[in-house]
């Protein structure tokens, strides 16, 4: 269950959608369960004096992974937090890499190559939200499933047309 009884958690969470492409039904299904699973389990605490449940608005600009933070409030902006994406790009394109490979497995390949795929493709997605809690340390308290889940969001925006 989301953070409810402190109201430090996310409520919403939108996706930037100005590079708005068709995407693979199994990246499209990965957001929609990331986003499904975030809202209903999180923990998200800006630093600062700030009262939840959030909204959060993730874009992709400048080379830069941007989450502006609102309130109840939709209009007011209560805080944007700015993290580089440069730490993520090599551990991105590893994830997609894998990503394919395991796509192209569960057609074609034994049951053992799918789960040798698979815990690549989980040890990776795991560095990536490590790397993401560690980022965000100063910024916001997030507990691990929050992280991962924002991680594949992070991949979600990262593709672009």
């Amino acid at each position: 269950m989301a953070d409810t009884e402190n109201n430090q958690c996310i409520a919403g969470i939108y996706l930037d959608q100005k590079y708005k492409i068709r995407r693979r039904p199994e990246v499209e299904h990965e957001q929609a369960v990331a986003i499904y699973d975030l809202l209903e389990e999180n923990h998200f605490a800006p630093v600062g004096d700030f009262v939840g449940p959030y909204s959060v608005h993730m874009r992709i600009e400048d080379n830069r992974i941007y989450m502006d933070v609102r309130g109840d409030n939709e209009d007011e902006n209560l805080t944007t937090i700015t993290l580089p994406l440069t730490p993520f790009r090599r551990i991105v394109k590893d994830y997609f890499m894998i990503c394919e490979s395991y796509y192209d497995a569960i057609k074609k390949a034994s049951a053992a190559q799918i789960e040798t795929i698979d815990m690549a493709r989980r040890g990776l997605h795991n560095e990536g939200s490590e790397q993401l809690r560690e980022l965000l340390a100063d910024k916001v308290e997030i507990d691990e499933n929050t992280a991962r889940r924002l991680f594949t969001l992070i991949c979600v925006l990262h593709i672009r047309g």
